[in-house]
């Protein structure tokens, strides 16, 4: 992975930043936790185990998502913590892990997501979110519209864990399968017009 980076004053310069490690240092808003849920933890050794498996003994939960007040730029972000399985999504089952005084992070940075389809909408009012609305949660926090994911190195004991960002790379394989079978019909048409029709008796 690389070095961390600290987090760019100019929120503009975030967006070729995806996924890039960056630093910041600061404290926690506990009072205005926001929920990303249903979530499952990040575990690739587990998941390597379960690759092909029609079952699965994986957990349930959600991803904790709370303002972080940066000292040194001055302006409040948003942390996903990590996860916590559903029985500990209310902190007054965690008050161990409710970190407080200064702190430093490395986390990966997240930008914005658009609803995908059958994915529910987000419901504020209840505060479940199902994907991230950059705009709708800094809006309901206070916060800058700047998210990134904690590392692992940031979980502590009773608190959620950290380290839950998946790389999801845009997935263009369709627009491959009809670009290159677009060509190809394009070119039989023309080979068929140019040999075929030409061959005598046909």
């Amino acid at each position: 992975m690389a070095e961390p980076v600290p987090l760019p004053a100019d929120p503009m310069e975030l967006k070729s930043l995806e996924y890039r490690p960056v630093k910041v240092r600061g404290h926690f808003d506990h009072s205005k936790e926001l929920y990303m849920m249903p979530r499952t933890m990040v575990d690739p050794v587990r998941e390597a185990q379960e690759a092909g498996r029609l079952s699965s003994s994986v957990q349930s939960g959600a991803y904790v998502v709370t303002p972080f007040h940066c000292t040194e730029l001055g302006v409040t972000i948003l942390v996903n913590r990590g996860f916590v399985p559903r029985n500990k999504v209310n902190p007054d089952t965690r008050q161990k892990g409710q970190i407080e005084g200064e702190v430093d992070l490395v986390g990966m940075v997240r930008l914005a997501e658009t609803r995908k389809p059958f994915v529910p909408e987000n419901n504020p009012e209840r505060n479940h979110w199902h994907y991230r609305d950059l705009e709708a949660m800094a809006k309901l926090t206070g916060a800058d519209p700047i998210f990134i994911d904690a590392d692992f190195k940031s979980t502590v004991p009773g608190g959620p864990i950290g380290g839950q960002t998946r790389v999801t790379l845009r997935n263009e394989h369709l627009q491959y399968i009809i670009t290159w079978y677009g060509l190809c019909a394009a070119t039989s048409y023309l080979w068929f017009k140019k040999f075929v029709r030409r061959t005598p008796g046909l």
